[in-house]
């Protein structure tokens, strides 16, 4: 009985054909190799997941007409500080001397280097400083 269910199963079995074929890769990324035209899908599905939006830039959001106006508003103030400090200048000395100033919150240091005139400029209210080098 072995015998015959050996047969019977080589008959039945041959009955089936057995394919296969040859696995490959692609991959779906252009820049790793992929297709070209999977970029357009890939660029709006990293878009629609992606959760962070870029900071609006206020001054995109203003009008011409708001520009304009704080454009004067800006001229109009610099040009009011501008005469101020020419004023506290003409009271202080000419700052190419050497010698230390007082303006307000600030203290203005002025001496020759190698380098040049040497400005050194501190807000003693914030501790802030900074260092202006005029060359030769």
């Amino acid at each position: 009985m072995s015998l015959r269910f050996l047969i019977i199963l080589v008959f039945c079995g041959g009955a089936y054909t057995v394919s296969a074929q040859q696995l490959s890769y692609e991959p779906l990324n252009p820049a790793f190799g992929g297709n070209n035209f999977n970029y357009g899908w890939m660029l709006s599905s990293a878009t629609a997941q992606n959760g962070l939006k870029a900071p609006v830039n206020p001054r995109e959001q203003e009008s011409s007409l708001d520009r304009f106006g704080n454009s004067i508003n800006s001229q109009i103030l610099s040009q009011i500080s501008r005469s101020l400090l020419r004023q506290q200048v003409d009271a202080i000395g000419n700052f190419t001397e050497p010698g230390t100033y007082t303006y307000g919150n600030l203290n203005i240091e002025v001496f020759e280097s190698d380098e040049g005139l040497v400005i050194n400029i501190l807000d003693t209210s914030t501790g802030e400083q900074t260092q202006v080098i005029v060359p030769n």
